[in-house]
């Protein structure tokens, strides 16, 4: 394939993760308001909240960096996304992940959260400052026990590479890191939930406790790249764990399936759990699950 056509190809499927992450939102709001007892938001409320914000325009501006915020969180989610495989096999959604393996992935979304904490920092909000501390310190936490999953499955596979992790799997969902490695996707379904940011693990925001965050922070066009990039994320991200642990998609059907799936899981955790306070959320990260993280290292070291 021409390099012309895997661009085109390349774009293609990275529409259809952001109009599939977008729908999880509006999806999950929808379930957290009936848990709580409410109508909620309708399912497509995000799509609306999108064109809306994108016809407005701003002149608050607290200098470069301000700017560049939005612009490097969704270069991040787009970059992650670019250099994942969606569907085993598939000439045509396998995008650029020839051209990366799963470090390039984690450097990427690194990245994304690093440029959003630097915008948030030029920003007029005096409580910037407790937000970007919360967030790079969450960040840190539960990147140690995903960072250890990821070490495990090299060992296990011998290769960082996400299409070989993927074609391992093949054959019988037996084959799935789920059964074979169970120890590594305990440690990283527990740092996914720090990645959502859902209760028990939402310090960031803070819901009810400080109003800052993008919502308060940025306005028209930029909260608009902001909402595009939750969507890209969200998809690259599950597609990611679908493709390590849950032994990748075939068809787009079943890639639908397995990162809804996925993605409940962060949902329900967050709809039955209080928040905590973050020096409680590092300290979890850097207990269970990272001592998980390391059984499973040694496991298949030994």
């Amino acid at each position: 394939m021409s390099i012309v056509a895997k661009v085109f190809w390349a774009f293609i499927s990275l529409g259809v993760v952001t109009i599939w992450g977008l729908t999880l939102n509006g999806i999950v709001h929808k379930i957290f308001a009936r848990v709580q007892g409410r109508l909620g938001p309708p399912v497509w409320q995000p799509f609306i909240d999108i064109f809306k914000n994108n016809a407005k325009r701003t002149a608050i501006s607290h200098g470069i960096m301000y700017y560049l915020g939005p612009v490097f969180r969704i270069a991040g989610g787009i970059g992650t996304y670019m250099f994942i495989p969606v569907l085993f096999g598939s000439p045509y959604f396998s995008n650029f992940s020839a051209s990366g393996d799963v470090l390039l992935v984690m450097y990427f979304i690194f990245f994304g959260q690093l440029g959003m904490a630097l915008g948030a920092g030029e920003g007029g909000h005096p409580y910037s400052a407790i937000g970007v501390s919360r967030g790079l310190s969450q960040m840190t936490a539960f990147e140690v026990p995903f960072a250890l999953s990821v070490i495990s499955l090299a060992i296990q596979y011998h290769t960082l590479n996400i299409t070989d992790i993927v074609a391992a799997q093949q054959g019988s969902f037996l084959n799935w890191t789920l059964f074979t490695n169970p120890l590594a996707v305990i440690a990283a379904m527990i740092a996914m939930l720090g990645m959502n940011m859902y209760n028990p693990f939402s310090v960031v925001i803070a819901p009810q406790e400080i109003p800052i965050g993008p919502p308060t922070e940025y306005q028209s066009a930029f909260l608009g790249l902001l909402a595009t990039n939750r969507g890209i994320f969200n998809g690259a991200k599950l597609v990611l764990f679908m493709n390590l642990f849950f032994g990748g998609a075939t068809n787009i059907f079943e890639m639908v399936a397995k990162t809804f799936a996925i993605y409940m899981f962060s949902v329900f955790v967050g709809a039955a759990y209080p928040r905590f306070r973050t020096e409680d959320s590092i300290r979890f990260f850097l207990k269970v699950p990272t001592l998980i993280g390391i059984a499973s290292v040694l496991l298949f070291s030994l």
